[in-house]
């Protein structure tokens, strides 16, 4: 089969297009011809070396759709239409950036009903199950709160700022390009501020006493800052780095944390373990009401397979609002 390999960390140029032995499936695998998959910074990440050294080939890529091909217990069956994501994906087993792969069955939802196209089903995982694990899980929105999303034109922002409203809070919206502030106020944005790094008091001209939860996108070059902007007993949930900037030096709560402020950090690895089963997750509905116009698409491009190097080099740039998806 064919798929991208990375054999050293390095540019977009270190993605190369090979042909390799197709994956076979264990026990408790069930084996996906992927048809589509999104592009994610955790992919990014690997191949640029923040994620550790490469010292063996490895395909990247922690999200897919597609057929499933094979699977010995009969929970699924050949041809259902099948989204994947994590399950150690790129990491402990070969990722999507291929024709096939092999995945936990834990980490297999049921897409057979809806009828979107495989490009815009790819748009869908990623960014919809990480904020139902941050929003719903970690976070515990309930209707009538005030949640601060930071980065909120990335993909998973969009979702955020799309799923809090949905579920009846009002959403302060940051983006660091004054040109994006209407796009987040026609997605429902009660609130647009122009992210200058320091936005604390600002918010709080909307929030006087603070704002009872936030989402923490753009990483720890402000997290203190989104902290400052927080009800006493407000709570953070951090889920990207956008900033690239991957630990703190010297970090000490007393400086970065308001007295009772709550930090915490979701991490897609969870999504499929018995602590986060994907049992009872909403991917299907959003993908009805995707198809039914309820929702947005997320999905601002799609690509071919042989593009995928272009792809990440739109990553690096940030020249895109939304969610990039390959067509296999």
């Amino acid at each position: 089969m064919k798929a991208y390999v990375i054999e050293r960390t390095g540019g977009p140029e270190v993605l190369q297009l090979q042909d390799v032995p197709a994956p076979q499936a264990g026990e408790n695998e069930v084996k996906i011809r992927v048809k589509a998959f999104g592009l994610n910074r955790a992919e990014l990440m690997l191949r640029a070396g923040n994620m550790g050294e490469i010292t063996a080939p490895r395909i990247p890529g922690i999200e897919a759709v597609g057929e499933v091909m094979e699977d010995a217990s009969g929970v699924f069956r050949p041809g259902q239409r099948v989204a994947t994501l994590m399950g150690g994906m790129q990491f402990n087993r070969g990722g999507s950036y291929a024709q096939e792969v092999c995945v936990l069955r834990s980490n297999v939802i049921d897409l057979n009903d809806s009828n979107l196209s495989w490009e815009e089903l790819a748009a869908l995982p990623e960014a919809w199950l990480t904020i139902w694990g941050a929003l719903d899980k970690r976070l515990k929105i309930a209707r009538g709160e005030s949640l601060l999303i930071r980065g909120a034109t990335s993909s998973v922002g969009l979702a955020a700022l799309l799923y809090a409203k949905n579920a009846g809070l009002s959403v302060i919206a940051t983006t660091r390009s004054p040109q994006h502030t209407q796009h987040l106020y026609e997605l429902g944005a009660d609130h647009v501020v122009v992210d200058n790094g320091n936005i604390a008091q600002e918010v709080r001209r909307f929030c006087p006493n603070g704002a009872d939860k936030a989402l923490e996108i753009v990483g720890l070059s402000v997290v203190a800052d989104t902290a400052a902007a927080l009800r006493p007993f407000g709570e953070i949930c951090m889920i990207g780095m956008l900033d690239g900037m991957f630990s703190m030096d010297g970090f000490n709560p007393n400086r970065v944390l308001p007295d009772a402020v709550t930090l915490s950090f979701f991490g897609t690895t969870m999504l499929g373990t018995p602590g986060l089963p994907l049992t009872d997750t909403p991917l299907a509905q959003i993908a009805r009401d995707v198809d039914q116009g309820r929702l947005p698409s997320l999905r601002v491009k799609t690509l071919t397979f042989d593009e995928v190097p272009q792809a990440h080099r739109l990553m690096e740039n940030s020249s895109v609002r939304g969610k990039l998806v390959v067509l296999v």
